[in-house]
């Protein structure tokens, strides 16, 4: 890949996606293999008057072997070091990169349950913290190519060859190769913001979704949750970011408890290291009841039992089946890419910061609103081509708004 595009990638990632101000910290999370894309990073945030950058490397070889000899109690316990990091994120708040490259496949093999459980452990420890930083920090995610990830992509292609075309396809989907990529995105958010201020002035009730692929669902909003999409602004600080590079999605959180009906997956879903595929929920009273799966449905049984609210949705996203991401052809077996092609939901954590002025209530008086609590966050994808999703509003009129795929509006 050019390095004058890697460098314009980036200057979007500081820029625009973390959005790092003088004065602040930025925490880059990345693999080993992305070195030269770090420190392209580290060098456009320094420009841009970061105070210091500290890079966290993880290789995912390591990480497996990490999770196979460790024991559940290793894999459990919080270190005093970590609790002294998640301290400093609370009294700091640095912004945080995460570079996204894994194998899709890299944990496959992995004993789940004892990485389920052990993640259960440290969550009591960890939310606390996160719970005092929430909605207050800059974060990103973006993709970088990788030999293990585009080899699963393009199987018949050479590592390098598989790599070459992964970039470009990440580079494309972010808008950095036509044109500035800063202009690109200002312009991007501008357009998903008029998504979304159409949607918020329907005064949406419910959603239902139909496809012929079985779909047939409906799924309750909150009164004074919001639609949201593109940028999002840090409380208090009020900083702009961008949390998703690429993003293509006009999202909500849905009412805990009104969700009815059976989704189908239209894509696969890389969870935890391993794929999942052909997948299936069936909804009632707002809570999966049942779970279908040709492959990896023990390992769904065990995400939607991680605590109370991971069998309750957090999320309803709008993205049209015409996306850019889409219109690629590829299957890129990475949430960020895939959840941005077409529609999609989430199980587990909603969104507080889409309740109309949520500054001016407590975790707990969101979560009665409706917002799901949960120590999980996973999108799958729903979206069809010739799906339909048509709004009830409150006063029970019926607004079109998806045909067959895309906006309808």
């Amino acid at each position: 890949m050019k390095k004058s595009l890697l460098k314009k990638y980036a200057k979007l990632l500081v820029k625009m996606g973390v959005n790092i101000q003088k004065g602040q910290d930025l925490n880059i999370y990345s693999s080993l293999e992305q070195v030269e894309l770090v420190t392209l990073v580290v060098e456009e945030a320094y420009k841009a008057g970061a105070r210091k950058v500290r890079v966290h490397f993880h290789d995912e070889a390591i990480d497996k072997l990490d999770s196979i000899y460790q024991s559940e109690e290793a894999l459990s316990k919080l270190e005093i070091y970590e609790e002294a990091e998640l301290e400093f994120r609370v009294n700091n708040l640095p912004a945080r990169l995460y570079i996204t490259s894994d194998d899709p496949d890299g944990m496959k093999g992995i004993d789940q349950d004892k990485m389920a459980k052990a993640r259960m452990a440290r969550y009591p420890i960890l939310k606390p913290y996160l719970d005092k930083v929430e909605n207050k920090e800059q974060w990103c995610i973006a993709g970088a190519s990788s030999f293990a990830w585009a080899k699963k992509i393009f199987p018949d292609l050479s590592p390098k060859k598989a790599k070459e075309k992964l970039w470009e396809a990440i580079l494309y989907t972010s808008r950095v190769t036509d044109g500035n990529p800063i202009t690109n995105w200002k312009q991007h958010n501008k357009n998903l913001s008029s998504r979304c201020e159409y949607l918020n002035s329907l005064h949406l009730k419910e959603l239902h979704y139909k496809s012929s692929n079985g779909t047939d669902f409906k799924v309750g909003l909150i009164d004074d949750c919001l639609f949201e999409g593109g940028s999002e602004v840090t409380l208090g600080s009020k900083i702009v970011f961008n949390p998703n590079i690429p993003s293509e999605e006009c999202f909500s959180s849905p009412k805990k408890g009104m969700a009815e009906g059976i989704v189908y997956a239209t894509k696969p879903l890389s969870y935890q290291g391993e794929v999942i595929e052909d997948f299936s929920f069936k909804f009632e009273n707002g809570k999966v009841v049942e779970v279908k799966a040709k492959k990896g449905e023990e390992l769904l049984r065990k995400m939607i039992s991680m605590d109370e609210g991971a069998s309750y949705l957090g999320e309803v996203a709008l993205i049209p089946y015409n996306s850019p991401i889409n219109n690629t052809g590829i299957l890129f077996y990475e949430t960020l890419f895939d959840e941005n092609a077409s529609c999609h939901l989430a199980l587990g954590a909603g969104f507080t910061n889409l309740i109309k002025d949520y500054e001016k209530y407590s975790l707990k008086e969101l979560e009665e609103k409706g917002i799901n609590d949960s120590m999980i966050h996973v999108d799958f994808m729903i979206g069809s081509k010739d799906m339909n999703i048509v709004g009830i509003t409150k006063d029970n009129k019926e607004v079109q708004i998806f045909k067959d795929g895309d906006w309808a509006f």
